[in-house]
């Protein structure tokens, strides 16, 4: 696999090298939280050679480490451009970018509000199960989880369920809303068990300004930027890139899915 990502040709010599395809990740290039399939794999770098490639998600580079990428072969390698947490953490060509920081932006003050009145809340729910892990920092958002990231596969799954019956996620962005309208804050509900929270204007369309920077690095403009997710609707982590008049959008249900589109779409 490692000799394959050394013989991607370069930017400017991919047979559409005006075209990008930005991809989600859970749920769209994997399931949610696992790992994407050899059969993903082998089809994204198919298509590496026909035009740039890149995801964009809201996790941090570690898990995307380990959803995507393999023991041997950081996930650095297997894309043209790796946008963690919409793009606030960037890589090109393998290569780290200049990147935000939410609590700079927000500062501590704030920011420990924010943080003192979601666990306070999380406090006064009353679900199925806890776990642990219910508000992780990252660099430029929170991440909110009423049940806890830790919780198992199993559990997040019957969470799934539960959360479209009592509506746990949508209530608490309300009451979020509600309490600090000042803030500038997005909030955005995706993956199976949490939401993010991070600045207006932070979404995943963050990442399309490096997109655009390419011009000036190596003379490639991205005329053509096809973007792939799964929560498209308004509400979700995908929509404002979904919708973003520089973006032609795909809403998927599957990575199953995708991959029918990408045969579609470039012959593979």
């Amino acid at each position: 696999m490692a000799e394959v990502a050394s013989l991607i040709p370069t930017l400017d010599a991919r047979p559409l090298k005006n075209t990008i395809c930005l991809f989600d990740v859970d749920g769209t290039l994997s399931p949610a939280r696992r790992s994407a399939s050899p059969e993903m794999l082998t089809l994204l770098s198919a298509l590496r050679h026909k035009c740039a490639i890149g995801y964009v998600g809201g996790s941090d580079l570690v898990k995307q480490q380990e959803q995507l990428g393999t023991p041997a072969l950081p996930v650095t390698t297997l894309f043209d451009f790796c946008f963690a947490e919409n793009g606030l953490e960037a890589y090109r060509m393998g290569k780290p970018l200049t990147g935000n920081s939410f609590i700079e932006w927000l500062g501590e003050e704030k920011y420990q509000e924010l943080v003192n009145f979601c666990l306070v809340y999380v406090a006064g729910l009353k679900l199925p199960v806890k776990r642990g892990t219910f508000v992780e920092f990252r660099r430029g958002m929170i991440n909110v989880s009423p049940i806890g990231r830790n919780a198992s596969l199993t559990e997040r799954n019957d969470y799934v369920i539960y959360d479209k019956a009592h509506n746990i996620r949508r209530d608490f962005v309300l009451a979020l809303k509600e309490k600090f309208p000042d803030y500038g804050l997005t909030y955005s509900i995706g993956g199976q068990i949490s939401f993010d929270v991070f600045p207006t204007g932070w979404d995943k369309t963050y990442c399309l300004k490096y997109v655009e920077e390419e011009k000036g690095l190596s003379g490639v403009e991205y005329t053509t930027i096809h973007f792939f997710g799964d929560k498209t609707t308004k509400g979700g982590n995908d929509y404002e890139i979904y919708e973003d008049k520089r973006t032609v959008g795909h809403a998927v249900d599957s990575p199953e899915d995708t991959m029918r589109i990408l045969r579609g779409l470039f012959e593979l």
